[in-house]
Order: C-alpha cells, then structure tokens, then sequence
C-alpha cells in the first residue's frame, strides 16, 4: 500500500486502536490485494480521476455562508455530498490543508462542522437527506478528525456520534428521521460504516450499540444470500446486499456462509451481465459493491474492479462529471472513490 507522509500518522494510528480492540470493529491482519494500484488504475482512469476531481472542486462553493457546499441547495448542497465529496478527495491522498486538494477538504471540514447542530444532527436546514446525510457526514468528519485532531471538528463529532448512539432503536437500527422509530437495513449500515470511522479515530461508541446494528444486518440475511431491507420481509436486491457485506467486514467478519453467500449474490450484478442496478440506485449500489469485493480480494476483487472500472470511464460526461438523478455532484463524489479503492489511502475503507 502506498502512503503518503501527510497521512501515515492516521494510518499507524487507526491501525493501533483496532488491532487492541475487542475486534467487533476488527481489522484483517493480511491484505488481500497484493496487486499494485497503477496495474489497475491505467492512465485512462487516472485522466477520468483527475476531470472527475477537477469538477468537484469547480463546484465546490468558496465563499458565503454554504462555503464548503457543492450546491445552494438539494441533494448537491447538502451534507452527504459534501461528506462523500471530501472522502473522494482524500481518496486521491490528499489531506486537510495538504495535498492537492488539501484546501477543498478543509472547505468540507468547515461546512460540515457548521451544520452539526448541538444536538449532534448533521444536516443543512430542512435537510432532504435525514439520517443518509447525518451518516456519510459523519464518516467524512471521522476520517478529517483521524487526520487533525481538531478540537470543534472533535466535539461535533462526539455529539454526532452520541445522536446516532442515543436513536438506535430496540431491534439494532435506524430510520429516517433523528429518533428511535421503526429500521430499515440501508440507514442502519450508514450508520455503522460512520460508528466505525469514528472509533477508529478515537471517539467511543458503546459495545452495546455496535453489537445490536451488526445483529440487525445478520437478521436482514435472507437464505438465498441476498439483503432484505427490512427484517419483517421483503424481496431481496444487489445495493443492499453489497452494503450488507461491506457492514460484516467492517465488524470483523471476514468469512464464513453468510459472507460467501452475499458475494455469489452480488456477483449475478456485475456490469456487463444484463442484471445490473440502474438508476437512482446504481452509484450508492457500486460504491458498497467496489468496498465489498475490495476486502474480499483475490479473484474477486480482480474481476470485477477492472469491469467496473471500464464502464465508469466510458460514462464520464465532457465536464469531468457522473450523471446522478440526484445531483451530479453526488455522482461525481461517488465515481471517484470507486475507481480509487486501489489506492488504499483511507482507513475506513481499507481491509
């Protein structure tokens, strides 16, 4: 794995606090990829990368008071993008205030830590993204204060984090709205994904929390392998599957039926097979997907990255941009970190 100065603090420090953990937030010992990253990130993709990249930080606001945002408003201006944005950023081994994009990141910080209210919800007003942008806000804050150790980023992080914990209802999971209510599978792993960030960085997430989410996800198994989006039933699909295995790894469960069963599922989707996810749904699906397979390594991370790859490229708009029905942008920020899992920069995406 190739690291950069700016950030093998974060990296020897994430790999500390795991490794003395309790490992239900565990971390593999060995790396499945041993392939180089330029055999698989080739000059094409590298250029899609960089246009990609280049038209983040075009739209990426500099001034006012959205400065740091990618839109005035809608999904383009709210928190997930801006989080997600920052992680494709940090994707390409920049860090806050270092690197190329070092300043774009640091924007993030600001925006970010300025919509966490004090109760610890993250979220621009009247937020449309509810508890999805809270999560991948959340996550984005926990790698930059993994990288800083920022005092106020620190302390929206621990409200953030405290909200999450405090509305985890009975059953392990999460819903739309800030609150214990009802669950269903896609919020639950948002929030796990970002628990699991900040405790790598420090922040402490109780052993009673992490337990129940991941119980909820193995509940949400179905027998044919596939995720269901709710425990009380439902038809099974490739976006939750892929994100329902990429929650596993994440606890430090790296084998297994349930794992081997989720993987032969999702590889009936790969692009190119006639069955792949289109639509609303086809970035969120690939960016659990290309995570999946990347801990999973091997042939299984061989064959579908270069797949997924190609047909990224081939779809990048004369902007640099990925089309999204929500916003661009959020396509954008999506793409970017897919066709750079071979970099291996960030922690919480790392094996």
């Amino acid at each position: 794995m190739r690291i950069l100065p700016s950030i093998l603090f974060v990296l020897l420090f994430t790999c500390s606090a795991t490794l003395l953990s309790d490992n239900a937030y565990g971390q593999r010992k060995d790396d499945p990829n041993e392939a180089e990253p330029d055999k698989l990130v080739d000059a094409k993709t590298k250029k899609a990368i960089e246009r990609g990249l280049k038209f983040l930080a075009r739209k990426q606001i500099k001034t006012g008071n959205v400065k740091g945002g990618f839109g005035q408003g809608g999904y383009a201006g709210g928190v997930a993008t801006c989080g997600l944005g920052g992680l494709a950023f940090m994707c390409n081994g920049s860090a806050p205030g270092e690197g190329k994009y070092g300043d774009e990141i640091e924007r993030c910080i600001e925006f970010l830590v300025k919509n966490t209210g004090e109760n610890g919800y993250v979220s621009t007003n009247g937020g449309m993204e509810n508890m999805y942008g809270h999560g991948f806000g959340m996550l984005f804050m926990a790698q930059a204060y993994g990288m800083t150790q920022k005092k106020e980023l620190g302390e929206k992080l621990r409200k953030a984090v405290k909200l999450t914990v405090d509305t985890q209802n009975s059953a392990g999971g999460w819903r739309y709205q800030p609150r214990k209510s009802d669950a269903d599978l896609s919020i639950t792993i948002c929030q796990i994904m970002a628990l699991r960030a900040a405790r790598d960085a420090g922040i402490n997430v109780p052993d009673e929390t992490r337990a129940k989410c991941i119980e909820y996800v193995k509940k949400s198994q179905a027998a044919d392998g596939g995720f269901r989006y709710t425990m009380g039933g439902g038809h099974t699909s490739f976006p939750l599957t892929a994100a329902g295995v990429v929650s596993l790894y994440s606890a430090g469960i790296y084998e297994g039926e349930a794992v081997e069963k989720a993987l032969k599922y999702i590889h009936r989707y790969k692009p190119g097979s006639g069955s792949s996810v289109s639509g609303s749904y086809f970035y969120y699906a690939h960016y659990y997907a290309v995570q999946a397979m990347w801990h999973a390594g091997g042939d299984d991370w061989q064959k579908w990255y270069p797949v997924i790859r190609d047909h990224l490229v081939s779809q990048q708009q004369g902007d640099g941009s990925w089309s999204e029905s929500h916003s661009n942008e959020l396509g954008t920020a999506m793409a970017c970190i897919i066709l750079q899992m071979p970099y291996n920069y960030l922690p919480v995406f790392s094996p």
